[in-house]
């Protein structure tokens, strides 16, 4: 007897991989290719995949502290049940000031990578985008859901193709193994591009029964990401290069745009195609999340907590105060690291005051946990050090 269920019913998983993957691959993706090519390929490669497979276990870590409480909650909730009022308000700061960085990010690229299709002032399409995703997230997860199953997908075939067209035209001089003189700047773009355990507690709801199927939803949406950031990064480096970036403005430091600057139409085309894709989802997912936020950990209405998520980000990348790649750089930093050392320190707490019996259960890895922690430290005493010295 067939499974007379719609397509989206009967994949729950599907949905819920995509939830993750959606939220991580955003406009991170868009500015790891300019600092790897100052930084060194082989060096930003191997940076992608240490805080990959950090962030992998990040996850993981999240989805058990998830599993392992009956109520729903946001990042802040569940820092608050864990840690205490001081996690719950540090995470609130941390969601606040990275998914407000993110969506400000995501509008000045989204308007930059219209306007390269498209032609015409760049505002204008920040505005449109704006008005699209302001109605999808007030439809909720499970519009969501189904939009991010459909673009993921588009996503990949994108860059396949961009991968095919590419190839033979790839200038292999470009590449630089390692200059240790910008060895931090690539660490908080990078870190930026692997954010994502905000949807976390969306796909745990978008799994609804079937929540043993979070962990595998995890790895493989922590996973490819590590993979498409390289081959990724390597295309447009191959294809731009490191001079070429220097000659655009900052705010067209943007990977598909300075490739459909140097590159053929057709590759320009498709690669901002790819942008629009992955910086709408991204968009969705951690739109949805604050306004959780707002909505279950402090009890605001749904309207107002939709207003709250919106309209700073809204003003801010109209207002010309920052750049794209530097907006990447400081929210990554700061947010990224808040969020990993608090979900690190609520995970070792959620294995003793957890109220629920999880679907999967990790050891302690207070080793992990305290490698992840250091680096996470590190990375943001670096920030100020080089703001203010």
């Amino acid at each position: 007897m067939s499974d007379k269920r719609g397509f989206f019913a009967r994949h729950k998983a599907g949905m819920a991989f995509s939830t993750l993957i959606g939220t991580i691959v955003g406009a991170g993706i868009l500015g790891i290719p300019y600092v790897i090519a100052k930084s060194g390929f082989l060096y930003g490669s191997l940076l992608i995949i240490l805080i990959g497979v950090g962030f992998l276990f990040l996850n993981l870590f999240m989805g058990e502290i998830v599993l392992r409480t009956k109520e729903q909650h946001q990042l802040s909730g569940y820092m608050g049940k864990y840690l205490g009022s001081w996690g719950k308000r540090i995470m609130t700061f941390s969601m606040i000031f990275g998914v407000y960085g993110a969506l400000t990010a995501f509008l000045i690229g989204e308007g930059e990578a219209l306007k390269a299709i498209f032609g015409g002032p760049s505002w204008v399409y920040m505005i449109l985008f704006f008005l699209v995703v302001s109605v999808i997230i007030y439809l909720g997860v499970k519009a969501t859901g189904k939009a991010e199953l459909i673009i993921i997908s588009l996503l990949f075939v994108i860059v396949f193709l961009i991968g095919i067209f590419s190839f033979q035209k790839m200038d292999w001089s470009h590449f630089n193994l390692f200059n240790p003189t910008y060895f931090f700047l690539p660490y908080g773009v990078i870190l930026f591009a692997f954010i994502g355990s905000a949807a976390i507690p969306e796909m745990q709801e978008e799994l609804e029964k079937e929540k043993k199927k979070l962990k595998m939803a995890i790895i493989l949406g922590s996973t490819l990401p590590i993979l498409l950031y390289i081959v990724f990064s390597a295309i447009i480096i191959g294809l731009v290069g490191l001079d070429n970036f220097e000659l655009l403005l900052p705010n067209q430091r943007i990977a598909t745009v300075a490739l459909s600057v140097y590159s053929s139409p057709v590759l320009g085309l498709f690669a901002n195609l790819f942008a629009v894709f992955c910086m709408f989802t991204t968009f969705l997912s951690l739109g949805i999340a604050l306004t959780e936020m707002y909505q279950y950990d402090y009890g605001l209405k749904r309207k107002w907590s939709l207003a709250l998520t919106l309209i700073f980000p809204f003003f801010f990348s109209l207002s010309g105060l920052t750049t794209f790649i530097s907006t990447l750089g400081i929210t990554g930093t700061i947010a990224g690291s808040l969020d990993g050392v608090l979900i690190v320190l609520a995970y070792w707490k959620a294995k003793k005051l957890g109220d629920r019996q999880p679907e999967y259960s990790l050891g302690k890895n207070y080793i992990i946990g305290a490698f992840l922690i250091c680096l996470f430290i590190i990375g943001v005493i670096y920030l100020f050090w080089d703001k203010l010295f």
